[in-house]
């Protein structure tokens, strides 16, 4: 995965009745020729960085290329991030095996700590895989500068879509409506 320089959203937006959206991604250049990275595919190669699970070790994203991936901004003590984890969880429970989930914690050390996020977690039950940002380098590489943020990342290593703010679970499905097809199903014969 290829660390892209500048991000531009595209026009195509998706809205629901919550006024939460999924944004398609697009990417420019930040060279001086103004041409957009991968102009002939539209593609958007996401940036790869460097989490850590509980134990320390570390975890790239692109250690997931081949297996599309949802990959989410958040803190323990964001309001609109504790709301939208319950749909995360559901998602993750029905799809775990096909999507990859990257729920990233912005783990800063002072206001977020790995002890308070992952007590966070276990308190609510949660079983979606969490990674810890001690470094910064998930949120530098993509600019996740609000809470929450989720990113739509196709099998490919693409970053397909974006949605800011807490999404709920409609919002969600069109983000992973756009990186996963389903199950592959067998031809009849």
């Amino acid at each position: 995965m290829a660390q892209s320089t500048s991000e531009a959203s595209a026009s195509s937006e998706s809205t629901d009745a919550s006024g939460s959206s999924v944004s398609a991604e697009s990417s420019a250049s930040s060279g001086s020729s103004g041409s957009s990275e991968n102009s002939d595919s539209g593609e958007t190669p996401a940036p790869d960085f460097t989490v850590y699970d509980l134990d320390g070790n570390e975890v790239r994203l692109s250690d997931y290329i081949g297996k599309p991936v949802i990959l989410n901004f958040w803190a323990s003590w964001c309001g609109p991030c504790k709301m939208e984890m319950p749909d995360f969880q559901s998602k993750y429970e029905e799809l775990g095996e096909e999507i990859q989930f990257l729920m990233i914690n912005m783990t800063d050390g002072s206001r977020e700590t790995t002890d308070s996020a992952s007590a966070f977690i276990s308190e609510q039950g949660y079983t979606f895989p969490v990674f810890y940002d001690t470094d910064s380098d998930a949120a530098i590489a993509y600019g996740a500068y609000s809470l929450p943020t989720t990113y739509f990342i196709d099998a490919e290593g693409n970053a397909v879509a974006r949605a800011s703010g807490a999404i709920d679970a409609e919002t969600l499905q069109t983000g992973i409506d756009m990186i996963y097809s389903g199950p592959e199903t067998p031809p009849e014969t």
